[in-house]
């Protein structure tokens, strides 16, 4: 018997699939993944959601007076909110931009809403 019949026997031995009961183990060997899935899910996804939602609803609740802080880095006071999701920003002492609203970061001091 050479080197090369007990390579080529050796692999004639292994078996082509696996027998009809293991589908447990099927079962088993997928587990991991969801285990995987469902850790990164509560670690990354979930609250990555929440932030997003609280952000949404801060940027929302902006009105006049407030003072923010934009995604290029400018902070300003908010002088006029328009129907279009665009805000009136005074930067400096009679300098006013328009910024879309979806460009603030954060609100960094609110004022207390007027009482009518």
């Amino acid at each position: 018997m050479t080197l090369t019949d007990l390579f080529v026997s050796a692999a004639h031995a292994q078996t082509a699939g696996a027998p009809m009961g293991a589908a447990g183990s099927s079962i088993a060997s997928f587990l991991p993944l969801v285990l995987i899935f469902g850790i990164m899910y509560m670690l990354i996804i979930r609250p990555q959601q929440k932030k997003m939602k609280d952000l949404k609803a801060m940027v929302e609740a902006v009105r006049r007076g407030d003072q923010v802080l934009t995604g290029g880095g400018i902070i300003g006071k908010v002088t006029k909110v328009g129907e279009d999701n665009v805000l009136e920003v005074e930067i400096a002492e009679g300098v006013k931009v328009k910024i879309a609203k979806h460009t603030i970061t954060s609100v960094m001091s609110k004022t207390e809403p007027a009482t009518s």
